[in-house]
C-alpha cells in the first residue's frame, strides 16, 4: 500500500506561481504524477517523474510552465507552477504507478484526495 498527501494549492492571480507537494509513504512506486480535474471534466494528466533517475515527462498544457521534482530524502514530489492562467484551475490529484511514466490514470493504483487550485483573471 501506498499514501498519498498533497498540499499547496490556493487562490493566485493569473501570472502567478504555485508549489504544490505531495508526500509519499509506504511502498515505493515507479513513477509519481500529477493529474487535474477542472469541474465537470474529465481527470488530465499534467506531469510524471520516476521515482529512479528523475526522468519527466509533461502535458503539452504544462511544458514550460511546470517543473515536476522530487525530494527523495523528503519522500516529497513538487510540482512548481508558474505563469498560471485561469484554465489551470483544478482540483490537482498526486498519484502512484507501478508502470514507468505512464501518462494514463488507470495505470495509477493510489491516489491522494486532491490540492484545488484557482486562479483569478
Amino acid at each position: 500500500q501506498a499514501q498519498l498527501v498533497e498540499s499547496g494549492g490556493g487562490l493566485v492571480q493569473a501570472g502567478g506561481s504555485l508549489r504544490l507537494s505531495c508526500t509519499r509513504s509506504g511502498r515505493t512506486s515507479s513513477s509519481y504524477a500529477w493529474f487535474r480535474q477542472a469541474p465537470g471534466k474529465g481527470r488530465d494528466f499534467v506531469a510524471v517523474i520516476s521515482w529512479i533517475g528523475g526522468t519527466t515527462y509533461y502535458a503539452d498544457s504544462a511544458k514550460g510552465r511546470f517543473t515536476i521534482s522530487r525530494d527523495e530524502a523528503k519522500n516529497t514530489v513538487f510540482l512548481q507552477m508558474n505563469n498560471l492562467r485561469p484554465e489551470d484551475t483544478a482540483l490537482y490529484y498526486c498519484a502512484a504507478s507501478a508502470r514507468t511514466n505512464s501518462i494514463w490514470s488507470t495505470d495509477y493504483a493510489y491516489w491522494g484526495r486532491g490540492t484545488q487550485v484557482t486562479v483569478s483573471s
